[in-house]
């Protein structure tokens, strides 16, 4: 990996390099997620690209030459900042730039314009491309280029990157990369630190309290992020009026839909309609009738069989290795089925409506509507995509909250997940169990789960040490989305998801196989017989349930299902069995992403809260 230090030309008026060198640029590409700057980027590279891991990280940058420029493609990110390891990394390429490209798309321009924006207030020569001219003009969108260019001051061109239309201008523009128009005021209060810092770009981050470029010049930083930011937007939306009209009903609906996702008083019922329409999808459709199908009529009727009659040929039915391969908890029977009969059609279905929610614009703005009550928690409105991803899987949920700024946010939003959110396979059976107790029991449920889940977030949000950061994402206008932007997103998280959980599913599955032909297993029921009959309430084989809820959680609600329970005990069944720890593949990824100690502890105080709260619910309501 190349240093990110500029080997070029002259760059905020300061010659880095002899004379000889003066023609060597760096030319940086930039823009928003999907904006196509791999195009851009293949095109001036041709086959003459690197891929390497940025040092410290394992965000992979591309690089590669255009004659005498060195070309280096960056994260797609939303603004120039710290927040996020992706973010951290593009700083630090920008700030090393001597000439940027700036792809925009063209249909989100009042998105994309902020990064542009702050781009220009960073005083480095820069070219702005108009991508996706095409799906602008089908949108209704006429966008006036040579207006857009005469308001930001650098050249602007309009291509459609797949076609690779405009592309003849490219280069030509590149040669006559200039600085843009700065926002004066912004100016104002950058000058005072750029006696202490080498650039504007990097006075500019000080100025918007960024602390890590902060302290690499043992300077504080200054408090001016809100207020920048706030003056950014309304230049972008000043420009946006200015150069972009719009033609159509359809066009004028989006943007009227769009409003209404963020008013409290419609996008509430908005979200609750949503909501129901992915549990519709995902609950009902999915997970009952697909995944019966996929995991009882296919894998358990099919593929179980077939495989225990081949293994049961070579070794003995009850011995060791025939139990571990293919018994009750097999490496070959219910691991893969619980991989490709329930996990994967959940796991493609919610990344299909999840890439649906991306694509149509409506996920940002459900985290801008979730931010204030996520505030409470010590979360912001991005936890909302880990939270809904868990309703479908825990395990997929936990690995999301990647996405979220601070550790302390992940490991928030990852006990969340753990103690108090029910999979969608649990859900299931929990929904059918509480339609047969009816109503009073259904809201006195989700009161006791809901005020769990709340005291854990303030709890957590109290105590844990270090600030969760502020909710910064840009609003992009709603559309109908693409298919085959929908499917490209959901087959490759499908993918990755799969490839990095299923070796862990092998460890749960098989551990629990272990202990199952050591004798631990029953071991465990026995223990925890005295507890859910003394405590709980519950009858001695509602211990079994337990067990089978460590190795999934519906298979412990199921369990519930199979006996017969008074109103009130199957109320306390469902609150611990909802507040237990979660399925033995969710604990090793838990441990993998949160490390030993918070996975310990998250998993300990898992079994606490739920036979402690579930206890209370039983002295209280079971005479």
């Amino acid at each position: 990996m190349m240093s990110i230090m500029s080997v070029g030309c002259d760059r905020q008026g300061e010659p880095e390099t002899p004379p000889a060198e003066a023609c060597v640029r760096r030319v940086v590409l930039v823009g928003n997620p999907n904006v196509g700057k791999s195009v851009f980027f293949s095109y001036l590279t041709g086959i003459y690209t690197e891929v390497s891991n940025y040092p410290g990280t394992t965000i992979e940058i591309s690089s590669g030459r255009s004659g005498d420029d060195i070309v280096m493609d960056t994260p797609g990110i939303y603004g120039v900042s710290s927040f996020n390891d992706e973010e951290r990394v593009a700083r630090d390429i920008v700030l090393g730039a001597d000439v940027i490209l700036n792809v925009v798309d063209a249909v989100h321009l009042d998105r994309d314009l902020f990064l542009t924006l702050q781009l220009l207030d960073m005083d480095i020569p820069m070219v702005i491309a108009l991508n996706f001219m095409d799906e602008a003009q089908k949108a209704g969108l006429k966008i006036d280029t040579a207006r857009l260019s005469e308001m930001t001051g650098v050249p602007v061109i309009s291509t459609i990157a797949v076609k690779r239309v405009g592309f003849e201008s490219l280069r030509p523009a590149l040669q006559s990369a200039r600085r843009g128009h700065a926002d004066p005021q912004t100016r104002e209060q950058v000058s005072p630190v750029l006696g202490t810092v080498k650039t504007v770009a990097e006075a500019l981050l000080v100025a918007e309290g960024d602390e890590v470029v902060s302290e690499r010049y043992g300077t504080p930083p200054l408090q001016h992020r809100e207020e920048i930011y706030v003056r950014r937007r309304q230049r972008a939306n000043d420009i946006v009026g200015q150069v972009v009209h719009e033609s159509g009903g359809s066009r004028r609906f989006a943007s009227a839909l769009g409003r209404a996702t963020l008013n409290p008083w419609t996008g509430i019922p908005i979200f609750l309609c949503v909501l129901y329409a992915i549990y519709q999808i995902v609950g009902v459709l999915l997970a009952q009738t697909i995944v019966g199908f996929t995991e009882d009529t296919v894998m358990q009727g099919h593929w179980e069989p077939a495989v225990r009659a081949v293994v049961f040929r070579w070794l003995p039915e009850g011995s060791v290795a025939g139990t571990m391969l293919a018994g009750q908890f097999g490496l070959l029977t219910m691991t893969i089925t619980y991989l490709i009969g329930l996990l994967l059609p959940l796991v493609a279905g919610f990344y299909l409506v999840l890439s649906i929610l991306e694509d149509s614009g409506y996920l940002p703005r459900l985290a801008a509507l979730a931010d204030r009550s996520f505030t409470g928690l010590g979360l912001n409105g991005r936890a909302v995509v880990p939270i809904i991803l868990g309703f479908g899987c825990i395990t997929m949920g936990t690995i999301t909250t990647r996405l979220l700024g601070t550790r302390r946010e992940k490991t928030i939003a990852t006990a969340i997940l753990n103690f108090a959110i029910p999979c969608s396979a649990q859900l299931g059976v929990i929904t059918l169990l509480l339609g047969r107790i009816g109503v009073q029991y259904a809201v006195a449920y989700i009161a006791v789960i809901g005020t769990c889940l709340v005291l854990l977030g303030t709890i957590l949000h109290r105590f844990l040490p270090g600030e969760s950061s502020p909710l910064l994402i840009d609003i992009p206008p709603m559309r109908l989305p693409r298919l085959g932007n929908v499917l490209r997103k959901t087959f490759f998280r499908v993918a990755s998801f799969m490839k990095e959980a299923y070796p862990w599913f092998l460890v749960g599955s098989f551990l629990v196989a272990l202990m199952q032909v050591t004798g631990a297993l029953v071991a465990w029921q026995n223990a925890l017989s005295p507890l859910t009959t003394g405590w709980l309430q519950l009858p001695r084989e509602a211990s079994n349930a337990f067990v089978m809820g460590m190795v999934r959680r519906d298979f412990g609600a199921a369990g519930f299902a199979s006996m017969s329970l008074t109103p009130p005990q199957t109320l306390v069944a469902l609150v611990a069995v909802t507040l237990f720890v979660p399925c033995i593949a969710s604990v090793m990824i838990l441990f993998k992403e949160r490390g030993k100690r918070d996975a310990a502890l998250i998993w300990v105080g898992s079994w606490i809260a739920a036979f402690g709260v579930g206890g209370i619910v039983s002295q209280l309501i079971i005479r």
